[in-house]
């Protein structure tokens, strides 16, 4: 019999039902199945962001001198030609079909003559780009249309260039590969069913084996880049367990393949609709034989590119709301100054330009980690989940307020955009949902190693809740591992090395380790607290989650900011980790910290715009005569 996981076990003890203890055991076996696909070294235990919790001596040099490849520029013809096709179809008003009101086949054909689809893709002729570099040209393409970088987000990240490039045989890397990289075939991931969201435990789609082929019947729902003659990653279960099938669309709807099309707020400009597949054939040879694992494997390990990709893309859309917001700002005049002369909107602009530069931060320093080897679970979902919550408040807080009505007219980037600009927060997994994902992670290798010896030792001596002095006597042995791991904890000194920390975000630095450091003893403690009612405690886990993470991104800003030495990074990096610190400890700003955010807000918008020339606000819609 095959060893129980974590999840499995505690949820045992915990005394679930056997349906939740069997959901939940798919997952977390999912999950450990992932991290075999990684050398010891680049799984989670050992990962930057679990070691900045766990590890006494982490986060140190390493940490802040992680490679964020900056510079590099090993495909700078591609890019070129990339941002010419999209700045040249932006000029001449034919990004989108007129009819239809999606990317338009002219703009895409451009596309994949330039380059575009095959970015992440290897090839005899060429490597695949690295992460790094991807990010940085995603969020610039971001800047000039989010929708042609989420269009290469889909087809490169979650889509089938991934799964096939992963898990694909050499005959199906030889086969596929070349075709998405052209762009002759641009590519879904069909995972998401009308019953199986945020459940993938609950997915119904069904392959059967018939002679050469597989015969598909089920359906998918919400599916983005998915219309006839696409390739797709489909998920389905294949003798109780869910696999993968690399499916060729046809050209047209049949009677074993519909289109189910639905009214949709969000992403009306990229195709998003549902599959509806009824006898439909597909050649054996395209099932994806995963050696360790099956198709929710193949699910999670491409979930880390795509929540990388909506991070960096967040950054462009923010960048251009900020140079939508100044032109705005110095024009309207209320009580006979411009508005960007007041407090409140230069403290908006502040706290953008601070989001702008810990997204950026997020997405390079994932996206290096990748590029090293590691697995980045952890550091991806702290990247997706800041992304997409500070777009959701920049448009809201930040840009609709400073707007005001005319955010939705016809026309503006805001009111025209609004529903695409929220929805990431459902992308790549639910934010809070991944805000329990995260804490499960971060804990489930302190818990293998101390809760469940001891969990298991007393559920056999018949002892439930806390043991009492001769309980515990009895049992000492199985304590005393925990008992050491304590000792330690308590009794170790912390020494804080900031090497290549600039020496005015010292301070900060010195915050987020002392904190992350003491987080150890902290989560400790709640596990000790509620034990096997813990997974119950989704609140308080939720809570403790938040704050590791924005501890995170505080030390991955200061990082990024150093890295890249700039004056104007340092002032920017210092004023979002003074927002970020009143998050962690629950505290208004002091007069200190507003003064200095609202004169960062006021030299921003005295200057040049400091995140790209390249980066035009829009026109003002219903100016006034001045």
């Amino acid at each position: 019999m095959p060893k129980k996981s974590f999840a499995e076990t505690a949820m045992e003890l915990g005394g679930k039902t056997f349906e939740e203890i069997k959901s939940m055991g798919k997952v977390d076996k999912a999950d450990d199945q992932v991290e075999e696909l990684f050398s010891l070294k680049y799984q989670t235990a050992n990962s930057p962001a679990h070691r900045a919790v766990w590890d006494h001596n982490f986060p140190n040099k390493e940490f802040f001198n992680l490679n964020l490849n900056l510079d590099e520029d090993e495909f700078p013809k591609i890019k070129k030609k990339c941002l010419q096709v999209v700045r040249k179809h932006k000029k001449e008003d034919t990004i989108y079909n007129s009819s239809t009101g999606k990317l338009s086949d002219q703009l895409i054909s451009d596309l994949a003559s330039a380059g575009y689809f095959g970015l992440l893709v290897d090839l005899p002729e060429k490597p695949a780009m690295k992460l790094t570099e991807f990010v940085s040209f995603l969020s610039q393409v971001a800047t000039l249309e989010p929708n042609v970088a989420g269009l290469a987000s889909v087809h490169g990240c979650i889509g089938a260039v991934d799964p096939i490039r992963t898990f694909g045989t050499e005959e199906q890397k030889k086969k596929f590969l070349p075709l998405l990289a052209s762009g002759k075939k641009l590519s879904a991931f069909a995972l998401t069913e009308p019953n199986a969201g945020s459940d993938l435990t609950a997915l119904k789609t069904q392959a059967v084996l018939n002679g050469d082929h597989y015969i598909v019947n089920g359906e998918k729902l919400f599916i983005t880049n998915a219309i006839c003659g696409r390739l797709i990653s489909l998920v389905c279960m294949i003798d109780g367990e869910p696999q993968v099938l690399i499916v060729d669309l046809p050209n047209k709807q049949t009677k074993s393949f519909k289109i189910k099309k639905y009214g949709l707020y969000a992403l009306t400009r990229l195709n998003n609709n549902g599959l509806i597949f009824k006898d439909f054939k597909v050649p054996k040879e395209n099932l994806l034989n995963v050696d360790k694992g099956n198709g929710l494997t193949v699910a999670y390990h491409g979930l880390n590119l795509g929540r990388i990709s909506l991070c960096a893309n967040a950054s462009g859309c923010m960048k251009v709301m900020l140079a939508d917001m100044l032109p705005w700002a110095r024009f309207r005049k209320t009580y006979g100054g411009a508005i960007v002369s007041r407090e409140l909107v230069q403290m908006r602009v502040a706290k953008l330009a601070g989001y702008i530069l810990s997204a950026d931060a997020m997405s390079h320093w994932c996206a290096g980690l990748l590029d090293q080897g590691y697995r980045g679970e952890l550091e991806c979902i702290i990247a997706k989940i800041f992304g997409s919550e500070c777009q959701k408040e920049a448009a809201i807080d930040l840009c609709m307020k400073t707007h005001g009505g005319r955010s939705f007219l016809h026309g503006h980037p805001l009111g025209d955009n609004l529903h695409d600009l929220l929805a990431p927060c459902i992308y790549e997994g639910e934010g809070d949902m991944l805000n329990l994902a995260f804490f499960k992670s971060l804990v489930k290798d302190h818990g293998i190693k101390y809760f469940e010896p001891i969990g298991l030792a007393m559920k056999n001596a018949g002892i439930e809740g806390m043991p009492n002095a001769l309980q515990f006597m009895k049992n000492i042995k199985v304590f005393m591992p925990y008992m050491k791991w304590m000792l330690d904890e308590y009794t170790c000194k912390f020494n804080v090395n900031l090497d290549g920390v600039c020496y005015s975000l010292a301070d900060h630095a010195s915050f987020a380790t002392n904190n992350l450091r003491k987080s150890a003893s902290q989560i400790s403690k709640i596990m000790r607290k509620y034990q096997l009612k813990l997974a119950d405690r989704q609140c308080r886990m939720s809570l403790i989650s938040n704050k590791i993470q924005n501890l995170i991104i505080m030390l991955a800003t200061i990082g990024f900011a150093s890295k890249r030495g700039s004056d104007i990074d340092i002032e920017i990096a210092d004023v979002s980790c003074e927002f970020l610190k009143n998050k962690i400890i629950g505290s208004h700003p002091t007069d200190h910290q507003l003064r200095k955010a609202v004169e960062l807000g006021k030299k921003i918008a005295e200057n040049k715009f400091i995140f790209g020339d390249d980066i035009n606000g829009s026109e003002i819609l219903m100016p006034y005569e001045q």
